[in-house]
């Protein structure tokens, strides 16, 4: 697949994403959003595919949406006729949602190496991921407050989910910055490593979970995402079913003979 915007590679069971526009601190255009949602999209269906790794080039990780350029909101606009509400709520639910979208169907492990700044829709795009691992050069900030918005692309369903209510309110309420350190504090990401040394960790652990047993780990994300919003009924009976799925697996059968055996599996 050819991307003018992304990079997209596929080793070893790991697809990485890498946003390409370093000289914009990766700030999205709808070219962009068109390529990241696809190369998503080819990792769901990529069997071989085990784990998605999305990161940035260069300084930024994402600055959210490039308004200056390559964004469709701003086509045809003028100062005298700006962009109608109906046309912004259409770019943001066909454009910049498109790639939540891909998420949502995205049972794979996704991990986000949040190399730079993460700000505004930047910060909400790095909330998608599954599991968040930052250089100690990474910061984080819910921008939209500075420029009198909210946060339209998702960080207002996210954040609370990561760091609880209170805390998504105050850094929504404030846009203030959180540093790495201040991020991990917060639970908002699982590991600071040093600069060089961000891809490498995230390339060994998105490793380590390729190596694992694809379908159980599939049906683990998907259960724990939709037991957010489950009752325990709802919940005991998804896992139920999982279960039933999960033990007629090769890998399952596979597992428990290793054990025995004293080998990996």
């Amino acid at each position: 697949m050819d991307f003018q915007q992304i990079l997209y590679d596929k080793q070893d069971g790991v697809a990485t994403i890498t946003l390409n526009r370093p000289e914009r601190m990766n700030a999205f255009t709808d070219v962009m959003l068109r390529e990241w949602a696809q190369a998503l999209e080819d990792a769901r269906l990529e069997r071989e595919v085990r784990v998605v790794l999305v990161t940035g080039n260069g300084r930024g990780f994402c600055a959210g949406a490039d308004l200056r350029g390559g964004s469709g909101v701003s086509e045809g606009a003028t100062a005298d006729r700006p962009p109608s509400a109906a046309e912004r709520r259409n770019w943001l639910r066909d454009g910049v949602h498109a790639v939540p979208r891909a998420v949502q169907l995205l049972d794979k492990p996704y991990i986000a190496a949040v190399n730079g700044a993460a700000v505004g829709a930047g910060m909400d795009m790095a909330s998608m991921a599954d599991i968040r691992i930052a250089s100690e050069h990474a910061k984080f900030a819910m921008s939209y407050v500075k420029v009198g918005l909210i946060p339209g692309d998702g960080g207002c369903y996210f954040l609370p989910r990561i760091v609880g209510v209170a805390k998504a309110l105050e850094m929504i309420w404030t846009g203030e910055f959180l540093d790495a350190q201040e991020a991990l504090r917060a639970g908002y990401v699982s590991k600071v490593v040093p600069g060089d040394e961000l891809m490498p960790v995230a390339r060994e652990f998105a490793l380590r979970l390729a190596q694992g047993p694809a379908v159980a780990m599939q049906l683990a994300k998907r259960l724990v995402y939709r037991g957010l919003d489950a009752s325990w009924h709802e919940a005991f009976e998804q896992a139920g079913t999982a279960m039933a799925i999960a033990q007629n697996t090769e890998d399952a059968r596979e597992g428990p003979r290793a054990f025995v055996e004293s080998r990996p599996p």
